[in-house]
């Protein structure tokens, strides 16, 4: 159900414009209609980060991921294909596969009635098959779920309208990414889940948020001094800094600083550059030079989000200097996150307040201009600055 949107007779684009200097308005960041046409209008058709191909090495290997009610498992199959399926039989609706990650073995087996279907998610066992009669089996198999492989990582959405591939999307910053072999990365220890009693735009526009670096996040001052930029480009964005010789006086970032080794693959000016891509709407990577998270923000309710991240490394450098490097980063940003949770939590609570609708926006706030922009293209709703009775 729509909501009654009077924006005389401009289209969504036009009025999206007209309101460019402003943010969000608060009804948008606890409201359930609102989280409802966002379901619909934003996510069912936006590519969602499921796992890295390495993630699923070995024939039968699965990564499991659950998104907005669906449930999603990507597997490998016997000749070494990566697909995506809905993670439900066909037959009674009964969840297939368990758990994040595992292996099913050679085949899928429903654990209700044991329908089983091959890697390749076609059908291929029915205890009592008589008995049903007159069946297309063929149409049985398991729902498939649009997939992309980009740069190694998995992307799946689950309504196409027509809009951009992944590559497309991320084509001003490919050449960027390049010399990171996203594709070779492996996995560093398991998916983290940690939920946030807070709006999923409130996580998005935190993450690309300028102003707030040299206030709220002393450590990253220390690291990157005046270097912090971002900019924002039709489908994605990017902040990014770099470290600063001065050595630091907190012992973490001044570790860092002393031990963070050459990468021999990358270039001179990404020896000690930090970088963060966001991927409209919700799916980040953080980019070091001695590894790649991701970061996606998954919606749960209007005031429940979950933030899903693991970190990426390329296999075989093992050098004393690259583990302590990749210790010392998570120290950094666990120190990070937690300030982060601390500021994401104050907006989420103010957004609740009579006295707040909009707030101005600097011209230095391109990422919040552009990803409000998307938003009201996308729910023209969002031009309203108060939820309708």
């Amino acid at each position: 159900m729509r909501l009654a949107h009077d924006n005389g007779g401009r289209s969504p684009a036009a009025e999206a414009d007209r309101l460019d200097g402003l943010s969000l308005p608060a009804w948008t960041y606890r409201s359930q209609r609102f989280f409802d046409l966002e379901r619909e209008a934003v996510f069912r058709p936006s590519w969602q980060l499921v796992c890295h191909v390495n993630d699923v090495p070995a024939a039968g290997d699965y990564h499991r991921f659950d998104f907005l009610g669906e449930s999603i498992v990507t597997v490998r199959g016997r000749d070494g294909a990566v697909a995506s399926f809905h993670n439900v039989c066909r037959h009674r609706a009964a969840r297939l596969l368990d758990g994040d990650r595992g292996n099913c073995g050679g085949r899928i087996t429903c654990p209700y009635h044991a329908w089983t279907y091959g890697l390749d998610g076609k059908l291929i066992g029915v205890p009592r098959r008589a008995s049903f009669g007159e069946v297309d089996w063929a149409a049985h198999h398991l729902a498939s779920v649009e997939q992309e492989i980009y740069l190694g990582f998995v992307f799946v959405r689950l309504a196409d309208d027509g809009g951009l591939s992944v590559a497309e999307m991320m084509a001003p910053y490919t050449d960027q990414l390049a010399p990171y072999r996203f594709e070779e990365l492996v996995p560093q220890g398991r998916v983290t889940l940690r939920p946030r009693e807070v709006n999923w735009k409130n996580v998005a526009d935190n993450y690309g948020d300028g102003l707030h670096i040299n206030i709220a996040h002393p450590g990253l001052t220390r690291l990157f001094g005046k270097s912090y930029g971002l900019e924002a480009m039709p489908h994605a964005d990017k902040m990014w800094g770099d470290l600063q010789d001065a050595p630091s006086r907190n012992w973490s970032e001044r570790l860092y600083q002393k031990l963070l080794p050459e990468v021999p693959h990358l270039p001179a000016d990404r020896q000690r550059h930090w970088m963060y891509v966001k991927l409209w709407p919700n799916v980040a990577f953080d980019i070091y030079p001695d590894q790649v998270d991701f970061m996606q923000f998954v919606p749960v309710s209007p005031t429940e989000t979950v933030i899903r991240e693991i970190a990426y490394v390329l296999p075989g450098d093992e050098r004393r200097e690259m583990r302590a490097a990749r210790y010392l980063n998570w120290r950094i940003n666990r120190q990070v996150n937690a300030e982060d949770t601390d500021l994401i939590a104050r907006v989420q609570a103010g957004m609740g307040s009579s006295s707040y609708t909009t707030g101005p926006l600097s011209d230095d706030e391109v990422c919040l201009r552009s990803f409000a922009r998307r938003m009201r293209t996308a729910i023209p709703e969002a031009c309203l600055e108060r939820e309708p009775a």
